[in-house]
């Protein structure tokens, strides 16, 4: 009985709220990854239930030229496809994160359904900006609000991120951590959804007539931006390293000048 009570007790102890306590790993991968899964199927049924013309009024209305009816819902279809892609490189930017992740914990799983609660918002966005008239008070308020959704979803990656690097020698690994081959470039990649998505909403709100195509041209840059993104890091990072070397050369001269002048000449 005093057995008993004692591993009762040590069972109670090792269960507290502690966020900075282990968290397995796996199953926040597994349940991020169902997910990201669920929403990008909802958009497709979305995309397939409201945007397919009927074929009568294909027959009528276009002449039977089912290319002329597609045309008509040109602005959905491109919607859609926007929304997709920013779940598909907000899955990817996701998978990058954790595979350099060694150790979850309870806080970097809170930030994680924080994300994953956002990224449930995408097919919202998706029937906004789908819906209003075009160049109406309503679209450029849908617009805002799908930066909004897509800004507080990628935030809380670089976030979990940001939790990961306070405890790095235990939950990163070493290539991720600072000073590491990959840490600038986890860093712009996590950096970038937040950047653009809040840049994008700042101008929608300054330029509110050409709110759509600032709206679109996010969604088109953002992948090139990707397959860019480690060229220009790479660039960024050869570019400092050639500034710091001339400025300590700089030193490195200034010191040694001195060390050849007499000590007259270098109170004087």
């Amino acid at each position: 009985g005093q057995r008993g009570e004692e591993e009762e007790h040590h069972s109670l102890e090792t269960f507290s709220f502690y966020l900075s306590e282990p968290l397995s790993k796996e199953r926040v991968e597994a349940f991020s990854d169902g997910v990201y899964a669920i929403v990008a199927t909802l958009l497709i049924l979305d995309i397939c239930e409201d945007n397919v013309p009927d074929p009568r009024e294909v027959e009528e209305k276009f002449h039977s030229s089912l290319l002329e009816a597609l045309s008509e819902y040109g602005p959905n279809y491109l919607a859609y496809f926007g929304s997709f892609v920013t779940i598909g490189l907000l899955w990817f930017v996701h998978h990058s994160l954790f595979l350099y992740v060694t150790k979850a914990t309870r806080l970097m799983g809170l930030l994680n359904i924080l994300s994953l609660a956002f990224i449930g918002g995408l097919p919202l966005a998706y029937q906004l900006t789908s819906e209003f008239a075009e160049k109406s008070h309503n679209e450029i308020e849908a617009i805002q609000v799908s930066c909004v959704i897509t800004f507080f979803a990628s935030i809380f990656q670089f976030a979990i991120w940001t939790t990961a690097l306070l405890n790095e020698e235990e939950t990163l690994h070493a290539f991720a951590r600072y000073g590491g081959k990959e840490h600038a470039f986890m860093f712009a990649k996590l950096a970038l959804y937040p950047c653009v998505s809040l840049g994008a909403f700042f101008l929608t709100c300054l330029l509110s007539e050409f709110s759509t195509t600032i709206f679109h041209l996010m969604q088109i840059v953002i992948p090139f931006a990707f397959l860019a993104l480690r060229i220009f890091v790479r660039i960024s990072l050869t570019a400092i390293k050639s500034v710091m070397s001339l400025s300590r050369r700089k030193v490195v001269l200034l010191e040694e000048e001195e060390a050849c002048l007499s000590p007259n000449e270098t109170l004087s």
